[in-house]
């Protein structure tokens, strides 16, 4: 039975849509969504809940563009995700993503990791460094710049992977457990920054998360249970 779509402010612009979205792996051995449908409006905060395996990693993979349904749809600013059609775009100016584990490059500096989306994107390199000195100042990263980032702390790497997400000015950000390999103290700290971040860039945020005191901040939170969405809980 397909999950139904949790209903938003008639208001509200639409800019996250899965529909009945299935996603299996190994030959169809493993089934991760069965029927997902789910909608997020803009400017939003929600946080994805869920053991592991239960789907909440794969849905978001699916809405940047990393992976590809089985069955259903999923749209990203009213344009279906289509890896064989505009892809690039959405992951150059559609969609920042942060993971986990960073996902950064140690031998190159904090700045040089910073600029390969712009660099990507064919942004000029002047409004680049721009937005890069604009970013580090905000996360406290601005004398760290030139340093590599196997010579920077974990809460350090992370907050260099959301300047990295943001640097395109992206209008979706995917964080997929952003604070799940730092410590309480430091893992307050990025949530603290990711959220300001959102705000005042305009954001919408989807995020996977364990932790509930974190989820608790978010506009919304939605709970995953053996590939599908349940209702969220009363706020």
């Amino acid at each position: 039975m397909t999950a139904p779509i949790t209903p938003i402010n008639v208001n509200d612009r639409l800019v996250l849509r899965a529909e009945d979205v299935w996603k299996s792996y190994d030959e169809g051995a493993i089934t991760v969504l069965k029927g997902v449908s789910f909608e997020a409006a803009a400017g939003h905060t929600i946080a994805l809940c869920g053991p592991s395996g239960c789907g909440k990693s794969t849905l978001l993979h699916l809405f940047g563009g990393l992976d590809e349904p089985d069955r259903g749809r999923v749209s990203v600013n009213g344009f279906e995700v289509n890896r064989k059609r505009d892809l690039l775009r959405l992951l150059r100016h559609e969609v920042g993503f942060v993971f986990q584990l960073h996902n950064l490059i140690p031998d190159l500096t904090l700045e040089e990791n910073c600029l390969i989306p712009a660099v990507a994107a064919g942004t000029d390199r002047r409004d680049a460094q721009e937005r890069l000195h604009q970013l580090a100042e905000r996360t406290g990263l601005s004398h760290r710049l030139g340093h590599r980032i196997q010579k920077l702390s974990g809460g350090e790497r992370q907050r260099t992977a959301l300047c990295r997400a943001l640097m395109n000015k992206p209008k979706i950000l995917l964080a997929d457990e952003p604070t799940g390999s730092l410590d309480e103290q430091t893992s307050a700290i990025v949530f603290e920054l990711l959220l300001d971040l959102a705000a005042t860039e305009g954001v919408t945020l989807l995020m996977a998360t364990h932790d509930r005191s974190l989820a608790e901040r978010c506009d919304r939170i939605l709970e995953m249970h053996d590939g599908r969405i349940h209702e969220p809980k009363e706020r």
